[in-house]
């Protein structure tokens, strides 16, 4: 059962305790690959040029970051949108998530600098795997992390709404931060 559904996504990551905080909206493919399983597919062409080039970290703190996940997509801040700019990136890669209620899979896969790809189960630690590709490939690099993740809660029926996941990231014994990743999917 193959259905494709264009629509626009909200995707927030921020994180709760370190000046990370980011919110692209785009247009997105939706596919439909079981009775609760999804695709969700944008090209790096799709995405905002801030999102790639991860300017996300800031030396001082935003006054203007909700106080929420609910409030941040209601932002009309013209700093927000100045970051949200429809810049593209010349080069090709694909960016999908894999979702149901149980695990999500979040993937960045990319002809550039960086590709990664994050798997969420809720009680579970799982992988965030990050590949610093390398032209000769010979010299790529890559790093596995952990991530254990708190809450992973998809909503939404026939089609998912909105996607939320608490998690923690880690590296051997020392934790990394703790995260929200949170999408809205407008109908």
């Amino acid at each position: 059962m193959l259905v494709n559904r264009y629509k626009t996504v909200y995707l927030s990551f921020i994180a709760t305790d370190l000046p990370v905080w980011n919110i692209i909206e785009a247009t997105a493919s939706l596919y439909q690959k079981d009775r609760d399983r999804f695709h969700l597919l944008l090209s790096q062409q799709d995405l905002p040029f801030s999102a790639l080039k991860n300017k996300t970290l800031d030396s001082k703190p935003r006054t203007n970051q909700p106080n929420t996940i609910n409030d941040a997509r209601g932002l009309t801040d013209k700093s927000l949108h100045a970051n949200s700019n429809r810049q593209t990136n010349p080069h090709q890669g694909l960016f999908w998530l894999e979702l149901s209620p149980y695990r999500v899979i979040m993937t960045m896969q990319s002809n550039n600098s960086l590709s990664y790809r994050h798997f969420w189960e809720q009680g579970v630690y799982g992988a965030s795997r990050y590949c610093l590709n390398a032209n000769p490939p010979e010299q790529s690099k890559s790093l596995r992390l952990r991530n254990f993740t708190r809450y992973l809660n998809l909503e939404g029926s026939p089609f998912p709404k909105r996607l939320q996941i608490e998690y923690e990231l880690w590296s051997d014994k020392m934790q990394l931060g703790s995260y929200i990743l949170h999408l809205d999917i407008d109908r």
